[in-house]
């Protein structure tokens, strides 16, 4: 039986990406005392045009394979492998396609995304690390599909693990003075790390996959065919992303600061700012692509109540986790942008986007449901609006406000999207939304334990890490105790949805 399955294998996913997540973020304070906040902001941006890249080149492999493959699985005739062979061919393709235009027109890329040539010759290197790349996210897609998310969390470790390593010892070992040396530096990272990470993947492959002796149901045009519209989705998302944060050092820059200045508060808001915001979404991250999975499952074989009680308990149990998470950060955010080197800067910015942390939740549950459930167009035309909106306020508000006017574009892009998102979820699949239980509950929840701990807890010195941890966890205690009461269990929901079964 698979009833435990997915809670477990959240756990599982949730351990790996809390370690990934609290090495990401110690490398971005080491390189930022290493070598300042700009350089992180550069970083930043390489990473942004690299993703944009390696979304066109393996046509969002992860998502695609992941869900065709779990369709797949719910067929009798089904051959998942074949599937993965399909999804690695249409990736090789791209791949090819993509690098003949990154080499040849390097320059005029540099000019246009960077503001300056300088970043060509990490342009020209970047094809070496966009085909291995675009295996890896296939291999991974196949385990995720198969219900085998520990291989593809071991796979995201160790790549991580390569990076950083290539990075730490090039910045300690080698002085680094001007934007193409940093440049450089990244690539040779991601191009090591890449490789390394297809080679032990195709390795754990061929050990631990399973052999299926049905025909397929999909040739390699209907699996392009089938992929496209996901990989349309990544792609456009890919693209405003990258605009946007393209656009901020500009329009920063605008507002007065210098250029040194401005990849300094991009490198702050980057490094430190977001990655704040979205530590706590380790959980949620880590559901997200079992979750698309078992949408996938679900809706091959029609099982809409395993969707309606799926979506259900995913929505209040976001609300209640992310409610909380938001909190606390609230309460906390000055004391953590100052421990993590981003100043008063960060220390200010952090509690002033903190309130609008469900929404950034939500949509990472809400995406998840509909992909699985097939609904690309919808997310497609939500990501343009949301981003057109984004966008909208970054050039319009912080040439005026500075670092304030990208603190309103999150808000104003995050609460329309997500709330579109809703609509469209609840519709769908016919939930109904009970908003006091769901959201004011935990609201109320949140702040009357905060209060409480704070009566408990006295005299706390704020600025040391490990009494804000004891606090938060007493906090945590006492929240969690409170709602479990009067909620009488009802989250407990998601552990008891039957499973669709492969």
């Amino acid at each position: 039986m698979l009833k435990s399955k997915m809670l477990k294998d959240t756990l599982l996913l949730t351990a790996m990406q809390l370690i990934l997540d609290s090495a990401a973020l110690l490398l971005n304070v080491f390189v930022t005392k290493k070598l300042g906040a700009s350089a992180v902001g550069i970083f930043s941006l390489i990473s942004s045009f690299m993703g944009l890249a390696g979304i066109v080149s393996n046509g969002n492999a992860f998502l695609c394979t992941s869900r065709l493959i779990s369709e797949e699985l719910g067929k009798k005739d089904g051959d998942p492998n074949k599937v993965l062979r399909h999804g690695i061919k249409l990736c090789v393709l791209l791949s090819a396609a993509v690098s003949v235009v990154l080499f040849t027109a390097a320059d005029k890329l540099s000019a246009g995304f960077f503001g300056s040539a300088e970043m060509s010759g990490a342009i020209r290197l970047m094809p070496a690390a966009l085909g291995a790349g675009a295996v890896t996210a296939c291999i991974k897609g196949y385990f995720n599909a198969c219900r085998r998310s520990g291989i593809s969390a071991a796979g995201d470790i160790f790549e991580f693990t390569v990076k950083t390593a290539v990075i730490v010892f090039l910045v300690i070992n080698c002085e680094v003075t001007n934007e193409a040396q940093l440049s450089r530096l990244m690539m040779l990272s991601l191009i090591i790390g890449n490789c390394l990470s297809m080679i032990f993947l195709s390795v754990l492959f061929f050990l631990k996959h399973e052999k299926y002796h049905g025909k397929g149901s999909l040739s390699f045009k209907a699996y392009a065919k089938a992929a496209f519209p996901i990989m349309g989705g990544g792609i456009l998302t890919a693209v405003l992303s990258s605009t946007n944060d393209a656009l901020i050092p500009v329009c920063l820059r605008e507002y007065g600061d210098s250029a040194s200045q401005s990849l300094s508060l991009f490198g702050i808001f980057e490094a430190i700012v977001i990655p704040t915001l979205f530590f706590p979404s380790v959980v949620l991250c880590s559901m997200s692509g079992i979750i698309v999975s078992e949408a996938a499952r679900a809706s091959a074989a029609g099982n809409t109540d395993r969707i309606k009680n799926l979506t259900s308990a995913l929505i209040q149990g976001t609300f209640v986790y992310s409610v909380f998470a938001a909190s606390v950060i609230m309460r906390f955010g000055n004391e953590i942008g100052e421990l993590l080197g981003g100043g008063e800067t960060a220390g200010k910015i952090i509690p002033v986007i903190a309130p609008v942390i469900p929404f950034i939740y939500l949509e990472i549950i809400l995406e998840a449901l509909i992909k699985g459930m097939g609904l690309q167009s919808f997310s497609s035309l939500n990501y343009l609006a949301e981003y057109i909106i984004r966008i909208s306020v970054v050039l319009i508000l912080v040439p005026k406000l500075g670092f304030s006017g990208i603190a309103a574009s999150y808000y104003a892009s995050n609460v329309f999207g997500n709330t579109m998102r809703l609509i469209k979820i609840l519709r769908f699949t016919s939930v109904r939304f009970r908003p006091v239980k769901t959201v004011l509950m935990p609201v109320v929840y949140s702040f009357l334990t905060m209060g409480t701990a704070e009566l408990l807890f006295r005299g706390m010195p704020e600025k040391n890490i490990f009494s804000m941890i004891i606090f938060t966890l007493l906090w945590l205690s006492i929240y969690g105790a409170i709602f479990v009461i009067s909620s009488k269990g009802s989250l407990r929901s998601l552990r008891a949805v039957p499973e669709t079964q492969s």
